[in-house]
Parts: structure tokens; sequence; C-alpha cells
């Protein structure tokens, strides 16, 4: 008995580019009745029963590898070696999808937290040698501030000294570039920000040939609970008010558009659509085969 599943990594066609989900693996443990915030335990019971889910649940960290044609654009890097064993695969899943760390030119970091960043480095260098980085302004602002990690509480401080470490071998390069909102990164690929999770969250759009997908980044942590319940936050939250107000107008707009959605932490590889039922929502995951 194997007891592993085969290299994560699963594509798709939109419009002229090619869509690679890259798994970076799963956080075991990952207890909604501790994490989430602003709703009753009953609900999230309620919630997890209805999916044949049990708290702890398994969450998926999952990142989306963009070919234009002249270009690789990877949209975060996973945790790589700052959240544990089950977790830092990107690379070897990013090989086995046929592709090697070096061929990359642009990352996209859609936020700094350790689980987007952390897989920047390996062994103390770049794991992407020849990519640029670009993050938001605000969001290097704040996490790679020493002052910020000087005034943070003890149990945040990991967080910021993992986007220091990981991002830091860029800066010495010259590797990091900062964007506002709305820029474009290659033709097809664009930025929006969706401040609240954190500081300077920002989601990846990718449009070809009439074709759309958002890469949410941390829009939704817990798809059984907060889909039906866009209000519920949880700890991660830099600003829960600011989230969960993102939160329901990207679920609204994903429902009323139809586009194609990507997201970090919904079960690999975390492509679907949003559908509008009554006043909840509900995930459809894209179905197995190539979307064209």
């Amino acid at each position: 008995m194997a007891k592993t599943n085969p290299p994560g990594f699963y594509r798709i066609m939109l419009g002229d580019f090619e869509v690679t989900a890259l798994s970076d693996g799963t956080m075991p443990g990952f207890n909604l009745q501790q994490l989430l915030t602003n709703v009753s335990a009953g609900v999230i019971s309620t919630a997890l029963d209805r999916e044949f889910l049990r708290d702890p649940i398994e969450g998926s960290v999952n990142a989306y590898l963009i070919n234009t044609g002249p270009k690789l654009v990877l949209v975060d890097v996973g945790a790589g070696k700052l959240f544990g064993p089950t977790l830092g695969r990107l690379i070897d899943n990013l090989r086995a999808s046929g592709y090697r760390p070096e061929q990359v030119d642009e990352v996209v970091i859609t936020h700094m937290h350790p689980d987007h960043v952390g897989g920047l480095v390996a062994d103390g260098q770049m794991a992407f040698p020849n990519a640029v980085v670009r993050a938001d302004r605000r969001e290097a602002s704040f996490w790679l501030s020493p002052i910020h990690l000087d005034a943070a509480p003890a149990a945040q401080k990991d967080f910021f000294r993992g986007a220091m470490a990981s991002v830091q071998p860029y800066v010495q390069a010259g590797k990091l570039k900062l964007f506002d909102d709305g820029a474009e990164i290659t033709p097809g690929v664009s930025v929006r920000g969706l401040p609240g999770h954190t500081e300077g969250h920002t989601s990846v759009v990718i449009e070809s040939e009439g074709r759309k997908l958002v890469l949410w980044g941390d829009i939704i942590h817990a798809a059984p609970v907060q889909f039906p319940h866009p209000e519920v936050t949880i700890a991660f939250d830099s600003d829960a008010t600011a989230a969960a107000a993102q939160r329901g107008k990207a679920f609204a707009e994903a429902a009323r558009e139809g586009y194609l959605v990507g997201a970090a932490h919904i079960s690999f590889p975390g492509l679907g659509r949003v559908r509008l039922e009554g006043q909840a929502y509900r995930w459809v995951p894209l179905p197995y085969g190539v979307l064209r």
C-alpha cells in the first residue's frame, strides 16, 4: 500500500492560456471551531455535517501557474519549510507537471502569510532564480517592516519573520517589484486589491479569448461554512469586518458574472464557480477535463 496520492497538479486551458493548479500539500488539524469567528459552534457543526466532514478538517494549499505563451506567471508559492512536513511540495509538483523553477518569469504574491511566501526560498536561496517577485506595495510595507515586527503580538511575530526571510534574497538581487491596485503584470494578467484578510491582500485576474479566471488568494478558508455564511471570519484576518465585506462582494460578483474562480484553500485543485441559491452561495467544482 503506497498510502500516498500521485503528484498534485491539474491543468486546464483558459482561452489561449494554460493554467496549472499546483498543490503545496495540506494542513491536517485545521480546527474550524477554534479558528472561525463571528459564528456559533452549531452553525459550524451543521455545515460540516452537510459535507460529510468532521472537525478538524484538512485544508488545501494551492498555487497556480499561468502560461501565457511569452511568460510563465506563478501565483503564490506555498509554505516551503514554514509549516511542517505536510506542506512544501510545490516545487516537486511543479517539476512533475513538466516545468522547472528556473523557467518561471514572474511570481505574484497575493499576500505575505507564510503559506503563500515560504516557497520562495530553498535552503536560503531563491527557489525561482530567474523570476521577478511582485507584491502589493501596502503588503510589503507592512510585513517587511522591522517596526511592525517589533510592535506585533508574540503570536504573530513568526509571520513577519517568515515573510522577511522568504523575500529577502529577492530584495538583495533587486528582484522584488511592488505594484499598486489594478496593475498589469503581463498582457492578460492583472491584479485587483481585496484588502481585509491582510492590508494589501490581492486577487489576480486572468483573461484570454473572452475567458476569465479570478484567483482569490485567501478570500475563503473554510468552504463548507463560508459559502453558506459569507459573514464568517477567521482568526488570521487582520481586519475581520473588511474581510467579510470583501468576501461578500467577491461571491456576489463571481455568481453574477459566472467566471471561473481559483482559491488557495478550497480542496485541490480549488477551481470552480459560485452559484447563488436563495440567500446563500454554493461552490460548483470544475468538472474533470479541459476547459476551452
